[in-house]
């Protein structure tokens, strides 16, 4: 079966596990907040210790067009960590119902017995470890995300 390929592909080369949160209406005074927070520790990041996570980088992700040069900037606050796994923050659009603030969270997992986890379960600590870093309860007032995909 598809399944069966796919838990072999993982038991050989990893799973990677990966979602994202999305906190829609969001205040944009607060939305903005958060992210200008995030980018005041970005310099004091890397080699931090949080548990079983050690900070490899943290930055403020720009895109430059291989086409025609432009750059666009703040694309989002990306901390990666030592184990390959990374946290992104991404704010988005700040119309009429305020903004929207997207979590992406990924994880690579090698150990054939942690491969079957549920994906919010497996990355439940780095889930807490962004709303840790970036505050996310205490300056959205938001105890869950509005959609989790």
């Amino acid at each position: 079966s598809v399944e069966d390929i796919v838990k072999e592909h993982w038991k050989t080369y990893g799973r990677n596990y990966y979602s994202r949160h999305d906190y829609e209406g969001v205040e944009s005074d607060k939305a903005n907040t958060l992210m200008d927070n995030l980018r005041s520790l970005l310099p004091s990041l890397p080699g931090k210790q949080y548990g079983q996570y050690e900070v490899k980088y943290a930055d403020d992700f720009s895109y430059t067009d291989p086409i025609d040069g432009s750059v666009s900037q703040k694309q989002g606050i990306r901390i990666g960590f030592t184990d390959g796994s990374r946290i992104v923050f991404r704010l988005s659009g700040t119309g009429t119902q305020g903004a929207t603030l997207r979590l992406y969270v990924e994880s690579y997992e090698p150990d054939a017995t942690k491969q079957d986890q549920d994906t919010q379960e497996a990355l439940s600590p780095l889930i807490s470890l962004a709303d840790e870093i970036a505050q996310i309860k205490n300056l959205t007032g938001r105890e869950k995300p509005t959609v989790i995909t």
